[in-house]
């Protein structure tokens, strides 16, 4: 009996030996410190989402950096500074949008049932699928939004694709039609509202010459390459370009343009190469192409001093001393400085020659103001560009202060307007640059100017200047100037012979 339960007591001891090692190894070991294990394994508490939205905007701010775009940038949106004081009509279009910066705007929707008709004409003409075109564009997207503030930011891939084919075959439409070949010859009606050449065409080139209506040069290339069979072509957009801008040229002599009834050179793009004033220089878009072929000259340029750049502390817009070229119209000929107009038809060309300060003619119209104003809002935004356009129209806004200036320059046919009076010009001219960031160190007219200055400055200048206007202005002038001087000399003489006779009396 004794054995029998000794042997149950040694099972019951080894079951429950085995029981608590079981327990024992499914609870945590033991630690000296039970509120830092519970510390420790805490999960840390959730970002607040405005802590989320700052690390947001820093990674897009890598990603911008890194992916290096700025030097890509080419059409730009008119900074607020720059439109202060001005009509916003002078940068937004008013009939048609070119580009993503007004697409799909309202008061322009008009316009986009003739850019499809436009399309339409094409597909019909050279028998392509629209898919030809489009994926061209899907192929080149990344590049061309790299050319606008924000990478046209808004619109998907296939929206871009399509307002790049859209656009881009309307706009080349317009240059053939207008241009080179005719709108007859490319399938328009005579009595077409749009692709017609009549008056809607002038608001119509003054809307596409605008500095946020373009589209990047070599999209047209490629879509007009893509027309003509030859997608590698360069240039001959450019040259079509100048042609349909050439209305607004504010020179005395603007480019011929080929008549379109001119047979022989009909459908010939290529006979429109001979007068190109580019020759090799490419392009960014149809504004940068208009204002290289105005700056284009046949010899040797008076040279700014050395270049700082416009954001450099030394050019500051606040004061307007900064932009003081010379002295106005008014100043200049009480100074003795005369003015005469120059035969060439870069308007730009101003000369100073043994005090006379020759400026070519330059055509005021209605369109005028918007086309100065987006050249000038070009130069100041694109680093890789001179301020010729902004030195000359600071030159000229020095020289007009008044109504009187215009009308003088007109009388010497230095400017030509179409607008209702002297005094609108002068204001045009006044109120261009207001807001504009320069420095006269930059300018291609800071030698002449210095010199124009000298002139004015040097006292005798100014006093035989005033002795002719005061006394030789007229015939009878000069005849009472001259007898003036004969009665001073015979009163001397008379004088003369009167003391001598008292001093020395005859015998």
């Amino acid at each position: 009996m004794v054995a029998v339960f000794n042997k149950e007591l040694i099972s019951w001891y080894l079951i429950t030996l085995k029981l608590k090692e079981t327990v024992a190894g499914s609870l945590p070991p033991p630690t000296t410190n039970t509120t830092t294990t519970v510390i420790d394994r805490a999960p840390p508490p959730p970002d607040s989402e405005w802590v989320i939205s700052i690390r947001d905007k820093l990674d897009r701010a890598r990603q911008d950096e890194l992916a290096g775009s700025w030097s890509k940038l080419s059409i730009y949106r008119v900074p607020k500074s720059l439109r202060e004081g001005h009509d916003d009509k002078a940068y937004v279009p008013q009939s048609v949008s070119v580009g993503p910066y007004h697409h799909n705007k309202r008061r322009l929707r008009d316009m986009d049932r003739h850019k499809w008709r436009s399309l339409h004409q094409v597909l019909k003409r050279t028998g392509h699928d629209i898919k030809l075109y489009l994926d061209a564009m899907r192929s080149v997207e990344d590049r061309v939004r790299d050319c606008y503030e924000g990478g046209a930011l808004g619109m998907g891939g296939e929206e871009f694709a399509e307002m790049l084919v859209l656009d881009g075959c309307f706009v080349l439409e317009l240059f053939r039609g207008a241009a080179a070949e005719g709108f007859k010859e490319l399938g328009y009606s005579r009595n077409d509202p749009v692709f017609a050449v009549r008056g809607t065409m002038h608001s119509i080139q003054r809307d596409m010459i605008m500095l946020e209506n373009q589209l990047p040069l070599f999209v047209l290339d490629l879509l007009l390459g893509l027309q003509i069979g030859d997608p590698d072509q360069t240039g001959l957009v450019a040259r079509l370009a100048l042609r349909f801008f050439d209305p607004l040229t504010p020179s005395d002599e603007p480019i011929k343009m080929m008549k379109p009834d001119d047979r022989s050179n009909r459908h010939n793009l290529g006979s429109i190469g001979a007068f190109d004033p580019l020759c090799d220089q490419g392009g960014l878009h149809c504004l940068d192409v208009f204002r290289r072929s105005l700056l284009v000259t046949g010899g040797p340029r008076p040279a700014p001093r050395k270049w700082i750049k416009r954001w450099s502390h030394g050019a500051r817009v606040a004061d307007k001393r900064r932009q003081q070229l010379i002295h106005c119209v008014t100043e200049l000929r009480d100074a003795g400085i005369k003015f005469e107009k120059r035969r060439t038809d870069r308007f730009w060309d101003i000369r100073f020659e043994n005090g006379v300060l020759m400026i070519p003619r330059i055509l005021i119209h209605d369109g005028t103001k918007s086309l100065f104003l987006n050249l000038i809002a070009f130069e100041q935004c694109h680093v890789d560009c001179s301020n010729d356009i902004t030195s000359y129209v600071i030159f000229m806004d020095n020289l007009i202060n008044s109504e009187d200036d215009v009308r003088y320059l007109h009388y010497k046919g230095i400017i030509e307007h179409w607008l209702g009076s002297d005094d609108e010009v002068a204001d045009l001219f006044n109120r261009l640059c207001q807001e504009v960031v320069f420095d006269i160190n930059d300018s291609y007219l800071s030698r002449l100017s210095e010199q124009v200055n000298s002139y004015y400055n040097h006292r005798w200048n100014a006093w035989r200047a005033s002795l002719k206007h005061n006394y030789f202005n007229s015939p009878w002038s000069i005849i009472s100037f001259v007898a003036a001087v004969i009665l001073l000399l015979l009163t001397l003489a008379q004088t003369y012979y009167s003391i001598y006779a008292f001093y020395r009396p005859s015998s």
